[in-house]
């Protein structure tokens, strides 16, 4: 019987094991820079089988909140070089996510000050984190400005381009980050999206711009080094279809057909409700894997949200998933793997010390004796 303990090959990844550490913002990058403290955070917990960086902007008009690392200066990506370096030298393999957050921003966070981007000219009913003089604390986003037909080829050469930059900067692969209400989630769903052009309107349409970014980052570094975020029915950031199913069904048809390393479906509403549903009736994932599968899809099946030991150490004993992405519970603990393996305490993270900061609730939580 396969166990979450087991070694699986996932697309070009030899993995130790299926314990993934989810991606996890946590504000610490000023000027989008990661600091060496960043390399010992990772580093600490590079025995995952697979761990996924907090979502980092592929350019500076993707960026929505303070002080999150970015994929598109050279400093940037020095400071991702120490963190990828000091990863793999304590056995450990990471990715990167690759994210524009569209209209979760602020125009003091955007380029020149401008408007924050998006499918259509409809402002979200979320929050983003700034950084001022007196700390750090969350204000209501901006509003956007509808993305023109002629700068969407821009931005899909931007994933790209971020694309090739992981790569460089000694990354295994990058997660394309098409959930929780972000850009390419904005585009997918039609609360966020009431464009009547090619990319408006119909499921089709409103997938075009996650294939064609799809289609851009494994041309530029291959579909076994490629990985995707999505979330059927989470309302963060204000995402909201009343048909999440037939919508998701359809997405992950089309990822079928590129053979990515793995798909890595939020479970429920980001934070652990996992029994959150949107529309008429309760999200099926199993039949979302089964459309996936149906499609010819061959890339692990990755699950998140709210897993224990036990139910992630089910998941994979009955083939429900591949791998278990755990959050917090890898904030707290570092030696999160073996703490599963010997059913040992685990650490409670400090929620105060999630966003901003430095060291405290970021590199001191304790490993096993």
């Amino acid at each position: 019987m396969t166990t979450l303990y087991d070694p699986i090959t996932v697309g070009d990844l030899q993995l130790a094991n299926r314990i993934v550490m989810a991606p996890l913002t946590r504000n610490r990058s000023p000027r989008a820079v990661p600091l060496p403290v960043t390399a010992t955070y990772y580093s600490q917990r590079a025995s995952a089988g697979l761990l996924i960086t907090e979502a980092t902007a592929i350019s500076h008009q993707g960026q929505g909140y303070a002080d999150v690392p970015g994929l598109y200066s050279e400093e940037q990506l020095a400071g991702w070089r120490r963190v990828t370096d000091a990863v793999h030298a304590a056995g450990g393999k990471i990715v990167v996510q690759l994210w524009h957050v569209g209209r979760i921003s602020h125009t003091s966070l955007q380029p020149g000050g401008g408007a924050p981007v998006a499918p259509s000219a409809i402002r979200a009913n979320a929050k983003t984190y700034l950084i001022g003089p007196d700390g750090g604390g969350f204000a209501p986003t901006s509003e956007p400005r509808a993305l023109r037909l002629d700068e969407l080829p821009g931005i899909v050469a931007d994933y790209r381009r971020a694309a090739r930059a992981a790569i460089e900067a000694g990354f295994d692969g990058v997660e394309l980050h098409a959930a929780n209400g972000y850009l390419i989630d904005q585009f997918l769903r039609s609360g966020s999206n009431h464009r009547d052009d090619a990319y408006g309107g119909s499921i089709e349409n409103r997938a075009r711009l996650l294939t064609q970014v799809l289609d851009a980052i494994t041309d530029e570094i291959g579909a076994g080094r490629t990985g995707i975020r999505i979330s059927p029915v989470t309302p963060a950031n204000d995402a909201s279809d009343p048909e999440p199913q037939p919508l998701f069904d359809y997405v992950v048809r089309k990822l079928a057909g590129y053979g990515l390393a793995y798909v890595h479906v939020i479970e429920g509403a980001t934070g652990g409700a996992r029994d959150y549903r949107q529309g008429d009736a309760p999200f099926d994932y199993a039949a979302l894997k089964a459309a996936y599968a149906q499609a010819g899809g061959r890339g692990a099946w990755m699950t998140n949200n709210g897993y224990d030991r036990a139910a992630a150490e089910q998941a994979v004993a009955s083939g429900a998933a591949d791998l278990v992405a755990f959050g917090k519970l890898f904030i707290a603990n570092p030696d999160l793997v073996r703490r599963l393996r010997e059913q040992a305490p685990l650490n409670a993270p400090d929620n105060a010390t999630f966003y901003g900061g430095t060291e405290k609730g970021y590199i001191d939580y304790p490993a096993l004796a």
